[in-house]
């Protein structure tokens, strides 16, 4: 596998938005939002102009109005501090547009707002994914598909592909987001439940999350279940997709599946492979949105009859296709033909691991991943 870019999918949008406002990057912990950063500002390590509210130096400089001289300054973790929404206002309205400033941080920096004036209007928000196909290579193979199927998009274990080193790297993450990210910005007392949690989840990915089979088996309220996957989500540890209600099907409404940023975590293949996919789509759709401006959603279609398809992609509330996982090739999925002849969603698609490349009488096509992602032309 070639060595892994600097030079992210969302960088020329990035350094193109920062001549018109404030450019926030939030994203998973260890995701590259640092590098990337760097690399904006022309270098590979530390800056001058790179301020971290984790380190004492750098908070005391933010907090004391003493900043670096340059055009651009990076905010890293900066949504740690109360009013930091007040102190990023105060830097737009008196420095913009001779001075820009970049902020990243490992949380959804559209939610947690605690406190300052409001910034609505002052800024673009991108949401940085982890590498998939198109980022590792113009041309991928499938040993890159094996290596990123097993260490996942985060880039230093992708880059060292040392099965060791990832399994000490996730370990650190884990610890880092729940003890370090989740403290910092939650009042979450319950630590060793939150881990629990995190662990019973493992087991769910790819089917109907339910809230009381995780009340029952944790001994907990059922808001406490459903604040601690919010806080997940926030955390970009996991992220959930609803069900698409078509009306001329009897779809389920409510159950929702959960799906993790970091798919490297789960140990069955099929379910390894369906968040790998899960991740990739809604990557696209975070692309779309950031960048282009479309409402995109990523569902999944169900109905009572328990028949099922994986995933469907929506762009300003039309579907625009709909894919169904698979890791063999040896057969296709019969809810395909069913839910194409009762939806009006236009293209149907089964992705998987192996070479089969066709197209069924039905105007289902059957290809592998690696295929799939190229014609797409999925980020």
């Amino acid at each position: 596998m070639p060595e892994l870019t600097t030079h992210r999918y969302i960088a020329d949008q990035c350094r193109e938005d920062l001549t018109e406002k404030l450019v926030f990057i939030g994203g998973p912990r260890q995701v590259g939002k640092t590098t990337l950063a760097l690399h904006l500002l022309g270098a590979t390590a530390k800056h001058p102009a790179y301020l971290n509210w984790d380190i004492d130096s750098d908070r005391n400089r933010i907090l004391h109005n003493e900043l670096p001289p340059g055009k651009l300054l990076i905010f890293d973790e900066i949504h740690k501090y109360a009013r930091w929404r007040g102190l990023l206002k105060g830097f737009y309205d008196q420095h913009f547009p001779r001075r820009a400033a970049l902020v990243t941080g490992s949380a959804r920096l559209d939610h947690y707002r605690k406190g300052g004036d409001s910034l609505q209007g002052r800024y673009h928000y991108f949401r940085l994914h982890p590498y998939s196909l198109a980022e590792i290579s113009s041309r991928p193979n499938q040993d890159d598909l094996n290596a990123l199927l097993k260490f996942g998009g985060f880039p230093e274990p992708l880059a060292k592909q040392n099965t060791r080193h990832w399994r000490r790297w996730r370990l650190e993450r884990q610890s880092r987001v729940l003890m370090e990210d989740l403290v910092s910005l939650e009042r979450v007392n319950e630590i060793s439940l939150l881990e629990l949690l995190y662990t019973a989840l493992l087991d769910r990915v790819s089917a109907p999350l339910s809230l009381q089979s995780l009340r029952q088996q944790l001994q907990v309220s059922h808001d406490s279940v459903r604040r601690w996957l919010t806080i997940f989500d926030n955390l970009y540890l996991t992220f959930r997709i609803s069900p698409y209600g078509a009306p001329s099907i009897r779809a389920v409404k409510k159950e929702q599946k959960l799906y993790f940023w970091d798919w490297s975590v789960l140990t069955d293949p099929g379910a390894r492979f369906e968040n790998l996919v899960a991740s990739q789509l809604l990557k696209y759709c975070h692309f779309q949105e950031d960048r282009e401006g479309y409402a995109m959603e990523l569902r999944y279609l169900r109905d009572t009859g328990r028949r099922e398809v994986d995933f469907v992609v929506i762009r300003e509330h039309q579907p625009l296709f709909a894919v169904e996982c698979k890791v063999g090739d040896r057969e296709l999925a019969p809810q395909l033909k069913y839910f194409k002849e009762r939806t009006d969603i236009p293209a149907f698609y089964q992705v998987h691991l192996s070479n089969k490349d066709y197209q069924t009488a039905d105007g289902i096509r059957v290809l592998p991943f690696r295929k799939f992602v190229a014609e797409l032309g999925l980020p």
